[in-house]
Formats: structure tokens, sequence, C-alpha cells
């Protein structure tokens, strides 16, 4: 019996972690500590859209495998904004991004993350806010982002998309922030967070944002739809499998369009290449953010899509707020969710697939303990993350018992 439940502790998901390479202060010592297998990672000073270089792939792959580990899945290889515009370019960026992936690919990276968020990627607006346990964890606060975008962006044709409600709210909360929080705010939500390739000053959003005119939710599922047409035969071809992140939040910001956010975009997504080589991370906090998707159920309808998992939780609030709570707390059923990632491993492993793995990673984490007075990425912290897998790690441990037991019960009365 011992040896059938170890065997089937292996099958687990892939245990990855996020890694932002060599000066993430987060080492792969630090991982391989840890207990995760593999990295999840990029290269992160090469985010303009244009193709990596094989050498510089090649040797992020050696300096991971010399540290013991694997380099599972590349996150992001990033999708420049005039793909996502349809612009003149957009087909030269997409020549871009296909040779990366398949350069990626040689290298025996199979598995390749991307977003198709417009301007901003993952966006909070707060990374040190306290938890009741003690711990900093990172808040996305609805009302504090309409101040910004009212109030301090002042954007063209805000004021259209909000309530009366919550703009009355937003210009009580803008008159109570200090120049000192306005300013942390306004870099928490467009300077950049980690992963992400935006950089930009309050000049440089606008800009941004307004480019993205007349370009609703249908042109931008067009501009997608275009791009896999062309990435996924692409992906096929080297036996890369694409997977796409849901918008983060999954809700419109600034204005802009969202085609990722809820379980109606993702059919529309898988249907529009039907193709293994077309799938989806699946990412629980970003999807959870949004109180109208049941998580745990779109895990069963999309497994077989799903070939990379971002797990986190979220605590959601009635205007859009949430907090990042502790992994197995929130209103994700992550139990549920493991459970039928996990059924979909054993599925495709008995189906004789080579590629049966699905990789997870503890997405984000709390400051907890001495990470807070330490320099880290918002998000991306030590104890947090090893915290959050550990957790994870139980709860795939006793799905996997619960699995095997059927098995040990047959082989023992046969």
């Amino acid at each position: 019996m011992p040896t059938s439940i170890q065997e089937n502790r292996a099958h687990g998901l892939t245990q990855s972690w996020r890694w932002f390479g060599p000066d993430d202060p987060v080492t792969l010592a630090d991982i391989r500590e840890a207990g995760a297998t593999s990295v999840v990672t990029a290269l992160h000073d090469a985010q303009d859209g244009f193709a990596w270089s094989t050498d510089a792939i090649a040797h992020r792959r050696k300096i991971i495998e010399e540290a013991g580990l694997n380099w599972v899945v590349a996150e992001s290889i990033p999708v420049h904004p005039s793909i996502k515009l349809g612009a003149p370019d957009a087909e030269m960026f997409t020549e871009h991004f296909c040779t990366s992936m398949e350069r990626v690919a040689e290298q025996g990276v199979k598995t390749i993350c991307y977003n198709f968020m417009p301007v901003v990627d993952w966006t909070r607006t707060n990374v040190r806010y306290e938890m009741s346990s003690g711990g900093l964890t990172l808040r996305f606060d609805a009302i504090d982002f309409a101040a910004y975008d009212l109030y301090v962006l002042k954007r063209k044709g805000a004021a259209a998309e909000y309530s009366d409600d919550v703009k009355k709210q937003a210009h009580e909360r803008f008159l109570q922030l200090s120049d000192a929080a306005l300013h942390d705010l306004e870099k928490t939500v467009i300077a950049g967070l980690p992963g992400s390739a935006l950089s930009l000053d309050r000049d440089g959003i606008s800009e941004s944002i307004a480019e993205f005119d007349g370009i609703d939710d249908a042109a931008l599922f067009a501009n997608l739809a275009e791009f896999l047409r062309k990435a996924v035969p692409r992906a096929e071809a080297c036996g890369a499998r694409l997977c796409v992140h849901p918008d983060d939040p999954p809700i419109s910001l600034f204005g802009l369009p969202r085609v990722v956010s809820t379980a109606a975009d993702f059919r529309r997504l898988l249907d529009a290449a039907p193709s293994n080589a077309n799938g989806i991370t699946f990412c629980t906090g970003s999807l959870g953010a949004r109180r109208d998707n049941d998580v745990a159920a779109m895990a069963a309808e999309f497994a077989d899509r799903i070939h990379f998992t971002h797990l986190r939780n979220v605590a959601c609030e009635p205007d859009g707020s949430f907090i990042e709570s502790d992994h197995l707390d929130g209103d994700v059923d992550m139990v549920a969710v493991l459970d039928a990632l996990i059924k979909e491993q054993h599925r495709r492993r008995d189906e004789g697939r080579e590629d049966w793995r699905i990789p997870m990673r503890p997405d984000h984490g709390p400051l907890l303990l001495d990470d807070k007075e330490k320099v880290t990425n918002p998000g991306y912290s030590a104890i947090g993350r090893l915290k959050g897998l550990a957790e994870l790690r139980g709860v795939m441990t006793a799905l996997e018992h619960t699995l095997a037991r059927p098995r040990i019960r047959t082989a023992t009365t046969a």
C-alpha cells in the first residue's frame, strides 16, 4: 500500500515557482528549498515584443538546470500592443512572438503563457494591505481605482462609466488621500507590477489608453482570433501549447476592453482555434475576483484545455474590491479546483499522453515574518509562497491518496 500511495503522490501537478531571473531576490536555491521542482520564467529584460535570442534562452535554461531545477513554462512571451490594436505592424510582431515560441520550444519548454490585456497588465491599488493575521497582502480597491481614474488621471469619458454613487465615494476618497498616498497609488496602478511589460508615467498611460479609442470587446477579440489563427499552427508544428492568462482583474479598467474574463469568453476563445495548442492558463485568483465566476465549475468544464495553473485565492467585496487571501481561504473552492485538475491529469496519463503533467505554481503570497523588511517583488516574496505551496501540496497529496484507494483495494482483492 505505501508504495502505491507514494507513486500517486509523484503524479500530482508539477510544483513550480515563478522566478524573475538572476536579479530576483528569491534565488533558485530558495526555490529548491521550498520544495518546488520546476521554474516558470521568461527573459524579463527582453519585453519589447521582438524575438528572444536562442543564446539567451539557452543560457537561462542552463542556469536553471545547474541549480537542479527544470524550466517548465515560459511566462510570458509578450504580445506587442500592435497585435492587440490590429495595427499595420501586427503581423511583424506576431512573427516575433512565434519565433520566440519556437526557440523556447527547441530548448524543451513547451508551455507558453501569454496575456491579451490592453495597456495594463495585472493591476492592484495596494501592495502592502494588512490582513487580520498581520501579514501584508495585495488589494484592489475599486473606489481607490475610480478616484485615480476620475480625479488624478482625469481620463476623458471616465465620468460616464461610473455610477453616481461610485463617483461620490471616489471624490470623497480622493479628498482624503495625502499627496504621498496619491503618489503610491499612481505608482502601484501604472508603474508596472512584476511580470508586466508596463512602465508608464501619467502622460504615457493616457496616450496608450487613447490608442484603443474605438476598439471595443468585439474588435479586441477579433484581433485575438487573428493572432491565434497565425500562432496556433506554428505552436502545433513545434509541439508547443499556448495558454492565455485571464484578465486580472476580470473587469474593464480605464474603459478598455476585456475578452478573457468569463466562461463565455473561454468558450469563444477555444472555439476560435479548436486545437490542443490553444489552451488556458487557469488563474484561480484572477477568475475568482469576479463574483459571478464559478471557478470550480470552470476548472471542470475547461480541464482538457488547461495547460498551466496559477493557484491563489481572493476575498471579494460587493463593490468589486478584493484582497488576496491565504491560498486555502477566500471565495475560491481550491479543493474542488485541484480535484478537477488532478482527475484531468489522471485522464491524460491513462490516455498515454506524454504531456499529461499540468504545471502549477502557488501564485503570489502575503508578506510574512521578516520578509516584510526585505526588498521583494510585490506578491512574490519567499515565505508567503512557501506557505501557499505547502498548503496546496497537502491538498494534492490528500486527493491523490483518495484516488489511489480504489486501485489499491482492487489490487489487494485480486
